[in-house]
């Protein structure tokens, strides 16, 4: 009879974490603040220990002083493939599992391998390395931080397409934030320290204006305060037991509410420390022989990018919403309860469905905060 009792499943869960390699991220605020240079100053300070330490993918843009510090450093050459004509290489994942360093640098987390490559992402490639027991340090923009998407379109006008899953993040045993002042980045963007001289104005004129670089800035110092308080929960013991909070994310198959909500919820469960699940109750018109096949894909999409960013995906089905909402709140111990803005006013949903009042009406004698997204 199979052993699947809480106390196995936890030791072995141990066994699997203690496996794994350490990972160790710098994170910044955009590029050019020095990540990929103070990788490489650690790999030099590594092998003057004696560490077994190895390049396996660096990007230096040409910048002079990086590219000096690559001197000395053992490089696992890269592997080549043909993609539209034109021969491209990336990061050798069987060659650094062969090789077995004690830690190897890998650059540019959030990168998009070519087509063809055995995983997606650079992200997927770095697990796969953890997963064999080498230790990893590597490096990722906040603008690259999945839950961040909208704020950062919002505080530069980009949409930044190349992405990492939250949890990669929270993986992560040590986050490293390097910082400058907008002076000081600005200035290094001047000095030709970041991008050649002909796209040094067009980047003093878009992304980089002193505005933008601020709030990029704050965004990272807060990350890497979560991170800290992360660690701080999970490893300084507790002498008195604290509420625990625990995020329901509710969303409909309505596409861009739905990706609004969840990026929210997962910035706040990620502030937190907090699970988090999402929650989609399927009434009787949106069944699955009756749902559109657009709406349908929309849902799958947003599954899939809740899971990505640590969620449990929780479906039901229940003609009542607030009904099914206050039954898995109640079933999982939720303290705060997340939901999109309404497309008309609050004042009239309230006075015109049962569906925000029962639900108010359940949570106010309950210790269950009820936030609106806006």
């Amino acid at each position: 009879m199979p052993d699947t009792t809480p106390n196995a499943q936890h030791f072995l869960d141990l066994i699997k974490k203690s496996r794994r390699g350490k990972f160790k991220i710098y994170i910044g605020m955009s590029a050019g603040v020095g990540k990929t240079y103070r990788m490489l100053q650690e790999a030099h300070t590594l092998m003057r220990n004696g560490i077994d330490v190895k390049i396996g993918y660096v990007e230096t843009h040409n910048r002079k002083e990086t590219h000096d510090l690559l001197d000395g450093l053992p490089v696992i050459p890269r592997r080549k493939l043909f993609y539209k004509g034109k021969e491209l290489d990336e990061l050798d994942v069987q060659a650094v599992i062969g090789l077995r360093p004690e830690i190897v640098i890998v650059d540019e987390l959030a990168h998009t391998n070519i087509e063809g490559s055995k995983n997606d992402k650079r992200w997927q490639d770095v697990l796969e390395i953890l997963e064999a027991g080498i230790n990893v340090i590597s490096a990722v923009n906040i603008q690259h931080i999945e839950s961040l998407n909208e704020e950062v379109r919002q505080i530069t006008g980009v949409e930044v397409r190349e992405r990492i899953p939250d949890n990669v993040l929270a993986m992560a045993d040590e986050v490293v934030n390097i910082d400058l002042t907008a002076d000081e980045l600005i200035t290094r963007l001047k000095e030709g320290k970041i991008y050649q001289p002909e796209k040094i104005q067009t980047a003093l004129n878009h992304f980089f204006q002193s505005d933008n670089i601020l709030q990029l800035r704050e965004l990272a110092l807060k990350e890497v305060a979560s991170q800290v308080e992360r660690k701080v929960d999970s490893q300084v013991p507790k002498m008195i037991a604290q509420r625990r909070e625990k995020f329901l994310a509710c969303v409909s198959t309505n596409e861009v509410t739905a990706k609004h909500v969840i990026r929210k919820t997962a910035r706040l469960a990620s502030y937190y420390n907090s699970k988090w699940f999402l929650l989609y109750v399927e009434t009787p018109k949106e069944s699955k022989d009756r749902i559109a096949l657009d709406k349908q894909r929309h849902l799958i999409n947003n599954f899939k990018l809740a899971t990505e960013m640590g969620a449990e995906i929780i479906r039901v089905q229940n003609r009542n919403i607030s009904e099914a909402i206050i039954q898995v709140a109640e079933q999982k111990e939720i303290t705060t309860i997340c939901i999109g803005k309404p497309h008309i006013t609050l004042i009239r949903v309230i006075l015109v469905t049962n569906l925000f009042n029962n639900l108010l009406k359940k949570l106010s004698s309950s210790n269950t905060d009820l936030v609106i997204l806006s």
